[in-house]
Formats: C-alpha cells, structure tokens, sequence
C-alpha cells in the first residue's frame, strides 16, 4: 500500500503535472493533486501526493522536504487522516423555523 504525502508552500501557479514531475523522480507517483479554492478556482498553495510504496515516499520527503519551488520552500511530509467536520449550516432547532414575536 502506497504512503500519501502533503505538500505546503507551492507557488500558487504550480499544477498537477508539475508536482506529479517534481514527485516521480523519487518513486511512483499514484496521484498528485492540487486543492484549489472552490469558489475562485485559485490553487490555495498546498496539495498531496500519493506514492506506490512508503520507501518511495520517505525518499520523496528526505529529498524535496525544504527545497525551493519557483522561489517557495516546500514542506513535504506525511499526510495525517482528515479530521471530522463539524457545524456545515445545521440547524440546531431540530430544523424548525420559530417565530420571534
């Protein structure tokens, strides 16, 4: 089972190809992605990758850990699991609207 990785501190020009490139030098990249604003579309600077393999993922971090991408420094490391969401515009009246008056 491969090992995914965050990537902070990307140019916000950077695409998906370029960090899939920047990656598979150090191993088999299974995916690279870019989170981008949902409502700009703008790249919000950091994304994850996901390599074939956990060795392949450690050398990807020794190497480009701290290194420079068009002027930024990029933090590579492992991606930790999403934390759980809470709120997301519930109603906490049990859905019922309720008058003022």
């Amino acid at each position: 089972m491969g090992s995914k990785l965050y990537v902070g501190g990307l140019p916000y020009s950077a695409t998906d190809s370029q960090l899939t490139s920047l990656f598979a030098a150090h191993g088999t990249v299974e995916s690279a992605r870019i989170i981008a604003d949902k409502f700009t579309g703008q790249s919000r600077g950091f994304g994850f990758v996901e390599m074939s393999t956990r060795e392949e993922a450690e050398a990807a971090i020794s190497a480009l850990n701290g290194s420079q991408m068009d002027g930024r420094t990029l933090t590579v490391n492992e991606a930790r699991p999403q934390e759980p969401r809470f709120g997301g515009g519930k109603r906490f009246d049990g859905g019922k609207r309720r008058s003022r008056f």
